[in-house]
């Protein structure tokens, strides 16, 4: 399984579409077997979901994900986890030990445009 955990400076991060970088882990019975860090390509509406879909990403870890992406992601058959936090490598193996509890979306966004995670909705 492919994952992409949205990563600032070792941290997951709050907002998903904000992120500086992903953390692109593969975990493979019980194991992560690769892990390297990518830039954020972009953030456009639309655009990360169908990427993260070309990098072969089957799971997104965040600490909050729009509606609307959480959307497309469903749409395109990744899963989604949000209410994360702590250190990626924390995250991680919370995840590989099967204790990682998705929660309420850090970053919630509302009908006016903005949310509660202090970063300006693009």
């Amino acid at each position: 399984m492919k994952i992409a955990i949205a990563t600032e400076a070792g941290q997951v991060c709050p907002h998903f579409g904000h992120t500086p970088a992903f953390t692109m882990a593969v975990v493979n019975g019980g194991t992560v077997t690769d892990r390297k860090e990518v830039a954020n390509p972009g953030h456009a509406p639309g655009f990360l979901p169908k990427w993260m879909k070309d990098q072969d990403v089957q799971l997104v870890i965040a600490g909050g994900v729009g509606a609307k992406a959480q959307e497309l992601f469903a749409s395109l058959g990744i899963d989604v986890i949000v209410g994360a936090s702590g250190t990626i490598d924390h995250v991680l193996q919370a995840f590989v030990d099967g204790r990682l509890a998705g929660g309420r979306s850090l970053c919630t966004h509302d009908t006016e445009g903005h949310h509660d995670c202090g970063l300006p909705c693009r």
